[in-house]
Order: C-alpha cells, then structure tokens, then sequence
C-alpha cells in the first residue's frame, strides 16, 4: 500500500511542476520574448541573433531547473511519505494480527498530526476488541460453568440410580429436580437477555408512578428479605414521581434489582432505596452492603455473566445476567444505569427521562 500511495503522490508533485514548466515556458515565448525585441529595438540592434540565443539559453535553463525539481521533488517526496505513511503500514501489518486474534498489539503514536491521531485512534480500537474478546472467553467460561455444575450433579445420580447404587428415594427425585429447575433458570435468564437485547423497537412507554413500582418490587420478595432479616429503608417522595416507561419493562428492571439487592447483601443488612426527581429526571438508588466487591469489578458488573464474588459459590445463585438484563432495558428506555462503591456499599443509580425517549 505504501509503494503505491507514494507513487500516486509523486505523481502529483509531478503534474504540478510540469504545470508550472508549461506556464513559465509559455510567459518566456509570448512575453519576455517580446519584451527582449522591444529592448533590443529602442537601442537600435538587431534582435533576430539575440533573440534566438535568448530564447534558447532562458529554455535550456528552463529545462535544466525543471530537471532539478523533479529530481528533488522526488527525493524529498519518498523520504518524506516513507515517513509519514510508515505508521500507515504498521496499521495495516498489526490489523492483519488483529485478524488472526493477537489482540494485544498496538501501534506506536509518535507525532501529533493526522496520522498520530489516527495511531492513536486505532490503538484505542484495538484496546476495546482486546476488552469484549476477554469478555467473550470469559462468556463462554461461564456459561460452560454454569450448565456442567448441574449437568454433572444430575448424572451423577443418573448413574447412581442406574447402578443401584442410590435407591430412588423422594429425596433423590427432589434433588434431580432442583438441578433440572437450575438448568431451566439459567435458559430462562439468556432468553430474558435476548429479550431484553430487543426490547428497544417494542416497548410501549406510557406514565408509570416509580414509588409505587417500586415498593411493590420489594413486597415481592417479603420472604426472603423476611428470612435473612434484611432491613428495606425508603426514602420516597410524598407525592407520585412519574416516568413514562413501559410498564412490564420496567417491572423487570426493578424486580432484578430488588433481587440482586436482596441476594448480596448481608444477612440482617440494610437496604437504602431513594427514589427524587433531578434536571428533569427520575433517579432511583439502591445501596446495600457488598464487602466482597471490589473497586476494580465496578466496570464489569452490568456486563453479562459476571459476578463480583470470586469464589463462585452457589451461596448467592443467579448467573450474572440480571445487572445486564437492566442495563439493557435501560439503555432501551434511553436512561442510564451506574454503580459506585463508597465504604463497603454498593449504590446503584438508575436515571430515567420523564418523557418517552
């Protein structure tokens, strides 16, 4: 690419002096020509042999300058592309391992031009493909974890009843059960995400009282906030806070966060829920206790199957898809939807337009 792109580009150095050749070379013949003659003329000489020696010389040397220039124009045009275009060529050698999967390439972004820029850009490409392919294994990780661990709890009690090793006792029955309702969840979640992936084109926003939407997330789940004596604090205002949202939507979205709320935070915890209007805008946070998370999970805990606990106990349940089901229902309702971490507590912020996005 570079030898081509430095010929075409020698190729106009090329055409803009042989332009101006012509036009010096044409001003020469029709005017300084004429102005020698006049010359040559007041002072009473013949200006047929000067002439002609004149013009000769003034075109000998035309064509000796020209030769000059088109010598240096292509010198200095092959130094000077080799250099700038040497960055291109890099881009294009790097893009071709990006191609086969080496993610962790990059260009170097030497100078502060077009073409740095563009180095610079292009790096910054090549750090989020690197991002959503690391994001991909551990997609794909995750997922093998969460199908094999039921998967291979129910065929070992397959085998086992097969054997005659276990006896099929209710209780053996009730645990295949529970391992076939663990695979049945976690189908249901990734059909959950695709949905939610297009709910954008069908939801159908209409105005929705936030507070009481989200009181009547937390009622449902009573139980087990009623079990682990967790404690729901609100801070609602007196008065409706409208939102216009799709309804069903939205009771998705706050039910996930209910849960994950409820799911991570510590037995006997206190839960914060305050729900004001902003700029024109509806903001719900949700604060709860998280001592395992750390400050460098923020950024991922909305992306899909990712969870913040490292041990990847089965204490807590659930895939790590209900942050990103929010995230992208959200996203659809044209709000945003962050998290930050201040003294072991977990706040999750949730902006919504008070009208239809």
């Amino acid at each position: 690419m570079k030898r081509y792109l430095i010929l075409k580009l020698l190729a106009i150095h090329l055409v803009v002096i042989g332009f101006v050749m012509i036009i010096v070379w044409l001003a020469i013949d029709t005017l300084a020509a004429g102005y020698f003659v006049t010359l040559m003329e007041k002072y009473n000489i013949s200006p047929e042999p000067a002439h002609a020696m004149f013009v000769d010389a003034v075109h000998r040397y035309l064509l000796w300058a020209s030769l000059a220039a088109l010598l240096l124009a292509a010198v200095l045009s092959f130094v000077m592309m080799r250099r700038v275009l040497s960055p291109l060529s890099r881009m294009t050698a790097i893009s071709r391992e990006i191609a086969t999967g080496k993610f962790d390439v990059r260009v170097p972004a030497e100078s502060r031009d077009e073409v740095g820029q563009l180095a610079r850009a292009f790096n910054r490409m090549a750090e989020s493909l690197e991002a959503i392919e690391a994001l991909r294994r551990g997609l794909m990780i995750d997922v093998a974890h969460e199908l094999r661990t039921p998967l291979t709890n129910m065929r070992g009690y397959l085998e086992a009843l097969n054997d005659g090793v276990l006896p099929p006792s209710p209780s053996t029955f009730a645990l295949l059960h529970d391992e076939t309702l663990r695979l049945v969840q976690l189908v249901e979640d990734v059909l959950q995400l695709a949905r939610a992936d297009a709910a954008r084109s069908r939801l159908v926003p209409a105005p929705q009282d936030m507070g009481r939407l989200i009181r009547e997330a937390f009622e449902a789940l009573a139980p087990e906030i009623d079990r682990r004596r967790l404690g729901v604090r609100y801070s609602l205002p007196a008065s409706p806070v409208m939102a216009a949202v799709d309804r069903r939507q939205m009771v998705r979205v706050l039910r996930n966060l209910a849960q994950n709320a409820t799911r991570y935070c510590p037995a006997a915890g206190q839960i914060d829920v305050a729900l004001y209007e902003a700029d024109h805008q509806v903001r719900l946070d949700i604060a709860n206790p998280a001592p395992e998370l750390l400050e460098r999970d923020l950024p991922y805990i909305f992306e899909r199957f990712y969870r913040g606990e490292k041990s990847r106990s089965r204490e807590h349940g659930g895939a790590g898809i209900g942050l990103a089901i929010v995230k992208e229902l959200v996203d659809a309702h044209g709000g945003r939807v962050e998290a930050r971490l201040e003294e072991e507590r977990i706040c999750i912020r949730l902006t919504l337009p008070r009208e239809a996005a």
